[in-house]
């Protein structure tokens, strides 16, 4: 899918696939901001690449955090698990 939108003033073509427009729109909605700030917020902060690129590669990053905090949390979890049976 393909999406014309203007950032700073500059018309940005940006062509995504449905999943990470959905992914896209999934994390600006759990941050409380419109996509378009979003995008604009990605647009800002790239380096260099294409936005486009640069939207898939911040979804990826988004997704991979949420994976390591999960990781993080599960010793946690069994520990926790473990003390409560600990007590019965």
């Amino acid at each position: 899918m393909k999406l014309s939108v203007v950032i700073a003033g500059r018309k940005r073509s940006i062509s995504l696939e449905e999943a990470f427009w959905g992914s896209l729109k999934e994390i600006a909605a759990r941050r409380t901001m419109g996509l378009l700030a979003l995008i604009a917020t990605i647009d800002s902060k790239r380096k260099r690449g294409n936005l486009s690129s640069a939207i898939r590669l911040f979804v990826l990053n988004f997704y991979r955090e949420q994976l390591d905090m999960e990781d993080r949390r599960e010793p946690i979890r069994v520990e926790l698990h473990n003390t409560i049976s600990g007590l019965h």
